[in-house]
């Protein structure tokens, strides 16, 4: 209850106001339309009485005697025109009897319409030169000073002296001329006031709203009854740059909040278009927005009030009832957690209340004792079955590690001898054509004698890459058949080894920056050919060296050792280098892998591993990326 039902009571308090909130706004659109359909009639109104007048037999015969300007004015002040004329099929302009036209009135695309004969009723806007032609009265009632106003675009503008004209012309027949007329919006308050009571009658609004209308010249407000003082109108003043954006600049019709001047409306603005096409301004209806928020925030305090004053009541009524039974459940929960701890022993011990809660407590308690006693039972007989299995499990222990050693064993072997089988094939091969290549080659440099001198160069390039075929070949077969090339066994110190092959490596750490650590302290003699051991050194030497371009820590060391049972000699040869992947390291002792590309045959370690293992030792390796190698030979000990 005290999550969900303020949740709930949130979600039905957000949708009504957002409901109440799209209610105010669908109120101003449709205030809205009344507002555009005043304006329309006003228009449609205008452009019948002009064609009425320009159809009539009164128009016909004033034509005729010549006293056209004195009808014109009269029907001028009848209409509620602004002004009137009349313009003759040769262009002619005869203004009624108070006051003129404008230079060039056909430059406006209504008069050009009346012109192909239909004619029609726009929104239009006149300079202040137009307006003065007409009569200099209209000027200055168009002519409004520019009032500062927060939220709107800056401006450097002082006063809106254009006007904004409903401006109306019709086709007549006689002559065929074309009769034009005009109301001048700006300061027009009869007429914004007579909008602003038809959208907004009395006692349509909430206590404290204020139903307001305007019109604005683009963004100025030159008919309005918003109020900037309390018997001063906000002509003059200016629409937010919000609304600016979207309804001049986007043509969009604004529906939501806007700042008015002074204060918050809902707001309903639409552009106003002229006859070129162009929004040349607005019209606005909306009302005072704090009344309406003040009735919402109230009615939310109102609901939310009574919404928890509810909750407060009922939870305690709740818990009291809902307490004779969770109490028991818990009870029971307890009792089964701390079966689940291993507390077998452990009961509910609640007394019959002849209830289904105090029956099932009864029923769980005898439960627990039938498990209790189960449960000692096969406790006993788990005890007896763990020790027969720990017995054959340490039995198939050792049968699985000496199988999986043999298998390890057979596979290598298996796959060394095809290898060797192999490579001894193609080395004895490859020995016959480069012998016979040397030869053919001493025959030819011997035979061109002193023509030879200008081809040393080549012949020596050719020398060199016959010596690193026959040394790759030996390689080959060292590796094949590497007791063809085996020296005597004899027992020997590690030590004295490491020692004596540290001069044959010593040009190799002054080409780089490696410093030597060496820890030899193993006191056994082992048996493996002195040569062969050195061998082994060298090759791994070499591999730590290279594995470290940019200098390191090489370090050697020998060690008494205990393997599988066997005395022997343990030795270390680790590097600071760049390590190895986990797939490389699997690999580094197959026979022609090498991550050396075209410097190396692949042969290096597999020689290496194949000499250990001839003389009964074990090499192993450890590494890890970025974190350095080490390789480790163990070499069974001998006596003396």
């Amino acid at each position: 209850m005290l999550l969900f039902m303020p949740l709930f009571g949130g979600v039905v308090i957000y949708n009504w106001s957002t409901r109440f909130d799209n209610l105010l706004i669908a109120k101003v659109n449709g205030e809205l339309t009344i507002a555009h359909q005043y304006l329309e009639g006003l228009k449609e109104r205008a452009f019948e009485n002009v064609q009425a007048l320009g159809a009539s037999a009164a128009f016909l015969q004033a034509y005729q005697d010549g006293t056209l300007p004195n009808l014109m004015e009269a029907q001028r002040q009848a209409y509620g025109f602004d002004f009137i004329y009349y313009i003759s099929p040769e262009g002619q302009v005869m203004p009624a009897s108070e006051g003129t036209a404008p230079a060039d009135p056909t430059r406006w695309p209504v008069v050009e319409r009346a012109r192909a004969g239909t004619g029609g009723t726009e929104i239009d806007i006149f300079s202040s030169k137009d307006l003065t032609e007409i009569t200099p009265a209209l000027a200055t009632r168009a002519d409004i000073p520019l009032v500062p106003t927060k939220a709107a675009l800056p401006t450097t503008r002082t006063r809106e002296a254009r006007g904004m004209v409903v401006h109306t012309a019709a086709a007549v027949k006689a002559g065929e001329g074309i009769l034009v007329a005009g109301v001048l919006l700006n300061r027009n308050l009869d007429f914004i006031d007579a909008i602003n009571a038809l959208v907004y009658p009395e006692a349509s609004l909430t206590e404290g709203s204020r139903g307001t209308t305007t019109l604005f010249l683009e963004d100025v407000r030159v008919s309005t009854n918003v109020r900037l003082f309390e018997n001063v109108r906000a002509l003059g003043t200016r629409v937010s740059v919000e609304v600016r954006a979207a309804v001049l600049d986007e043509g969009r019709t604004w529906l939501d909040r806007a700042f008015v001047v002074n204060d918050w409306y809902i707001s309903a603005y639409e552009p106003l278009i002229d006859s070129f096409g162009a929004r040349v301004g607005m019209l606005y209806v909306g009302f005072l927005d704090s009344p309406y928020r003040a009735a919402k925030a109230k009615t939310l305090w109102l609901i939310s009030g009574g919404f928890f004053f509810l909750l407060a009541l009922s939870i305690p009524m709740f818990l009291r009832l809902a307490r004779g039974v969770f109490k028991p459940l818990e009870n029971i929960v307890e009792t089964i957690s701390k079966v689940e701890a291993g507390d077998l022993s452990a009961r509910t011990g609640l007394k019959d209340s002849h209830n289904e809660v105090s029956r099932v407590s009864a029923h769980l308690d005898s439960v627990l004792a039938q498990v209790q006693e189960r449960d000692h039972r096969l406790r006993e007989w788990a005890d007896e079955l763990e020790n027969r299995v720990e017995a054959r499990t340490r039995a198939l222990k050792d049968a699985n590690k000496r199988l999986e050693a043999t298998t390890k064993q057979l596979i290598l072997s298996e796959k060394l001898a095809s290898i060797g089988e192999i490579t001894a094939s193609v080395a004895h091969e490859i020995n016959n054509p480069v012998a016979v290549i040397q030869g053919n080659i001493d025959v030819i440099y011997e035979g061109i004698g002193d023509a030879a001198a200008p081809l040393k160069t080549e012949f020596s390039l050719i020398y060199e890459q016959v010596h690193r075929i026959n040394t790759m070949v030996n390689k080959l077969l060292q590796f094949a058949r590497p007791e063809e090339f085996a020296e005597t066994v004899s027992s020997h110190s590690p030590d004295i080894a490491i020692e004596d092959t540290m001069p044959l490596v010593q040009h190799l750490f002054s080409k780089s920056d490696i410093q030597l650590s060496l820890s030899l302290s193993s006191t056994q003699q082992v048996a493996i050919n002195r040569t062969e051991l050195q061998q082994v050194l060298i090759n791994l030497i070499i591999n730590a060296i290279q594995a470290m371009p940019s200098g390191g820590v090489l370090s050697i060391s020998t060690t008494d050792y205990e393997l599988e049972a066997q005395a022997g000699v343990l030795i270390t040869i680790s590097d600071t280098g760049s390590g190895m992947q986990p797939e490389v390291l699997d690999k580094i002792f197959d026979p022609f892998f090498t991550t050396k590309k075209a410097e190396g045959t692949g042969l290096g370690l597999s020689i290496t591993q194949k000499l250990v293992s001839r003389s009964g030792g074990k090499i192993w390796v450890e590494s890890l990326p970025d974190q350095g190698t080490s390789f480790f030979i163990f070499l069974e000990a001998v006596s003396d």
